[in-house]
């Protein structure tokens, strides 16, 4: 398996063409995604996206689907681990769990334009489908637990 570079998405692709050919020829697979600094990087071997609530991540599988699937996409693609840690108040610690968890009444009426409850085992299974499809790996902790496992999983590579 060759190697993976990010390039920034400000540097001219159409003014590097000998460097890109040059990088194919290697077996160097490019990804462009906006850097902090400088033109290519190697992407980190574990990234964390949190979600502030079982509502959250219920939103950007549900109505922000696309952009969620292609930030999962872009992960794989980069073999970064994707780790997404839903936080939540409730009792909810994986994916087993979330299975049996329905939205309390209370969220669902404060959800302006909401149609329905969220269900549980309707997001498990969306979430357990997303971990088979992209590889990318769901978490779950209370509010207060969050930095502290945000910092574990980086400094441990993802691994749980």
């Amino acid at each position: 398996m060759g190697i993976v570079l990010i390039e920034d998405t400000r540097q001219q692709a159409s003014k590097h063409i000998a460097k890109h050919q040059a990088f194919e020829r290697m077996g160097v697979t490019l990804v462009r995604s906006k850097l902090a600094h400088g033109d290519y990087a190697l992407p980190p071997k574990v990234s964390v996206d949190t979600k502030q609530s079982i509502i959250e991540l219920a939103a950007d599988i549900d109505n922000d689907h696309a952009r969620f699937k292609r930030e999962c996409e872009g992960a794989r693609d980069a073999r970064t681990q994707l780790v997404v840690l839903v936080e939540n108040t409730c009792v909810v610690d994986s994916i087993e769990s979330l299975a049996e968890w329905v939205e309390p009444v209370a969220s669902f009426k404060r959800r302006k334009y909401a149609k329905r409850r969220i269900h549980g085992s309707r997001l498990a299974k969306a979430c357990l489908t997303m971990e088979k499809r992209y590889g990318v790996r769901f978490e779950f902790c209370t509010p207060l637990e969050s930095a502290e496992r945000v910092l574990e999983l980086l400094k441990g590579g993802g691994e749980s």
